[in-house]
């Protein structure tokens, strides 16, 4: 009886993934406390900590399908945690009172917490891999339409001329930073936990930093240099860094929505039969991946400032704080994953409309070069005269409904200066796109 968009029959596989899903799903949870335990067993078996036969024995019911998962939930929910009820029915399997060695100087957390982080390093793999294909897409729309001109916006009005891409550029480089930043975060972040009771280890004796060293290398993470059952710094990082990501993708999404408006139509979503249409217009193409991307990116953010909330945690260990992780973490991923996979959809397969593109540019009859022809002017009467003087007439062509470069040629300030072909050139915007070819050409040179 699923409950929420992410685990929706209907909705699940526009708002996630079904390999994110995997990721935090019961079972997955569930058996990677499993694989904590069991190498904690055969780590303290090999140094003699705990009887080899109860090392064997134990990591011989370390096995999904061993686990009643409805007694989990029932144990889980009389308890408060889930790790009890796993090391219990973990006991209960082993024969000769073997299992009595399982756990053996662990807590709850450090159970806990090694888990979470390997579910985060296989959550993290998936969103690299989205990354890597969404940058690829990106940088292949930037180089095929490098000088493809288009208008830029600012503060939603026509500006300037840019090239769309130049626009694809711009976001590549924010895809390409947050690889980076993925790539730097997996150091600080892909660190397990074995600490015990209040983080000091005592409750063993002989072997506690051994045993820490061998579980984190039987799990392949890094030993931490201290308990942070109450330092939760990685985990708030791991949203934070989730929450950037989806700014970028939310950017993309709100480009994209404004481009396929009716009076814009320079670019489009993929096209299938009967996608974004209404129930009521048929003429109606709506941005469907671009609004759920929008959804899903806004509530991440909210994971992310969550999870620094759950940074303020007491003492050594903490009462409340901790489980808002277990909330907001899983679902912070999940979203992402649908942002992910729609942004993917919608670059891998856009619709760029290069002639509307132009279209519009020429929409005010050459009021968005007067930046150029200012600048142009400034030599021989003065960038503020300049600026002044088009101003005015600038004003004119809106008024009688006429080309910019007809009431230039005609003015007698500028023809003297200028004749009609060199304001010409002025007013082509193919000649003012600046650097924006160049720029294009380093970020793509950036690529991993």
């Amino acid at each position: 009886m699923p409950s929420t968009l992410i685990d929706s029959a209907i909705f699940q596989g526009i708002f996630s993934s079904d390999a994110m899903r995997r990721v935090w799903s019961d079972e997955n949870r569930t058996q990677k406390y499993l694989d904590v335990e069991a190498a904690l067993a055969r780590v303290q078996g090999r140094l003699g900590l705990i009887p080899q036969e109860a090392a064997d024995e134990i990591v011989s019911h370390c096995q999904l399908d061993q686990i009643d998962m409805a007694k989990l939930r029932q144990q889980t929910e009389r308890i408060g945690y889930p790790i009890l009820g796993v090391v219990s029915q973990l006991n209960a399997l082993c024969r000769d009172k073997l299992g009595e060695y399982c756990h053996w100087g662990a807590t709850t957390q450090d159970i806990t917490d090694t888990a979470t982080v390997l579910q985060i390093r296989e959550a993290l793999d998936l969103v690299d891999a989205d990354l890597s294909a969404i940058s690829k897409a990106m940088a292949d729309l930037a180089r095929k339409h490098r000088d493809t001109p288009m208008i830029g916006r600012s503060n939603l009005q026509q500006a300037i001329p840019v090239t769309f891409g130049y626009k694809m550029a711009g976001l590549l480089s924010a895809i390409e930073r947050h690889r980076e930043r993925l790539a730097q975060l997996r150091p600080r972040v892909l660190v397990g936990e074995f600490a015990g009771a209040a983080g000091t280890l005592a409750s063993l004796q002989t072997g506690a930093m051994e045993t820490q060293a061998g579980l984190m290398k039987e799990l392949g993470l890094a030993q931490p240099v201290i308990a942070w059952h109450t330092i939760r710094d990685n985990i708030a990082e791991v949203g934070t860094f989730l929450g950037l990501v989806g700014g970028t993708l939310g950017k993309l999404s709100m480009d994209v929505k404004l481009m396929m408006q009716t009076e814009v139509g320079e670019v489009y979503e993929p096209f299938a039969h009967g996608r974004g249409s209404s129930s009521t217009m048929p003429q109606k193409r709506n941005p469907i991946s671009s609004c759920y991307i929008h959804a899903a990116i806004s509530v991440v953010r909210q994971h992310a400032a969550a999870l620094m909330d759950a940074m303020v945690a007491d003492h050594e260990r903490s009462t409340g704080p901790w489980e808002i992780e277990w909330i907001v973490l899983p679902e912070a991923f999940c979203l992402m994953a649908g942002a992910l996979k729609q942004s993917r959809f919608v670059l891998e397969g856009l619709e760029v409309d290069a002639k509307k593109m132009r279209d519009n540019i020429d929409l005010t009859h050459g009021l968005v070069m007067s930046e150029a022809v200012m600048m142009g002017l400034g030599p021989y009467i003065g960038r503020e005269y300049a600026h002044d003087l088009v101003y005015d007439i600038c004003r004119q062509a809106v008024k009688q409904d006429r080309e910019l470069l007809d009431l230039l040629a005609e003015h007698p300030e500028i023809n003297k200066h200028l004749d009609r072909p060199a304001l010409a050139k002025l007013c082509d915007p193919a000649n003012y796109l600046g650097q924006s070819g160049l720029m294009v050409d380093r970020v793509l040179a950036t690529l991993r």
